[in-house]
């Protein structure tokens, strides 16, 4: 797992073509979808979800008008970040957007693998450091730090990535294609070959034992016996 699987994301969007594209992509970068096509709808779900993509344009009432509101609302628990979607691109709609209680802003048309970082950006920045500890392995998310018996790693931002990755759930055996995405992102070009000299160089660090391969299946973090 990464550090954003299941992670409730709740998406407003009133096209479905586009609501349905969106969600494929978050499902698969991790996340758990909540869909609604209308403020109204989004008000029975809101609640449920650590963080909010919401289109500004929505058949019912503006998006920036219900997020207004409900960071006005005193009684409101909701203070989940919101990455606003929109087609406006002018200073003033930008500085309207962010000015109802948005956190970040993107003008349409966007990649979806941009999409998934700044969604990525907004959740580290309300969540607590992650810090895993495996016996000697100390992984601080926060940082990019790794340091194993005590002693600092030195790893590239894709290694440190891929070993976080890996330790989040330890004995899970992740197959190649699953740590291209989960790691590299679904728009990169690179080949399982990538995920194998990245694996080469991290147990040339740890040690053999610590990464299994799993044959036919892929990789597992295995941390040794104490």
């Amino acid at each position: 797992m990464n550090e954003f699987d299941a992670t409730r994301v709740l998406l407003v969007e009133d096209d479905p073509s586009v609501r349905e594209l969106l969600a494929w992509h978050l499902k698969r970068a991790g996340f758990d979808v909540l869909l609604a096509a209308s403020v109204a709808e989004a008000d029975g779900l809101v609640d449920q979800a650590e963080v909010v993509i919401l289109d500004w344009m929505l058949k019912d009432e503006s998006g920036v008008d219900w997020l207004a509101r409900r960071r006005d609302e005193a009684m409101s628990s909701s203070r989940q970040p919101v990455l606003l979607l929109t087609a406006r691109a002018t200073e003033l709609d930008k500085v309207t957007g962010l000015e109802s209680g948005a956190d970040d802003y993107l003008t349409k048309p966007f990649s979806t693998a941009e999409l998934i970082a700044r969604l990525r950006a907004l959740l580290r920045r309300v969540r607590p450091p992650e810090v895993i500890r495996l016996g000697e392995l100390h992984l601080d998310s926060s940082q990019g730090l790794a340091s194993y018996a005590g002693e600092r790693l030195k790893l590239t931002r894709r290694e440190f990535e891929l070993l976080a990755h890996l330790a989040r759930n330890p004995g899970r055996v992740f197959s190649r294609d699953s740590l291209l995405d989960r790691v590299w992102g679904e728009d990169f070009l690179g080949t399982e070959r990538t995920v194998d000299q990245h694996v080469s160089q991290l147990r040339a660090l740890l040690g053999g034992e610590w990464i299994e391969t799993v044959r036919g299946r892929g990789y597992r973090l295995a941390p040794p016996d104490p």
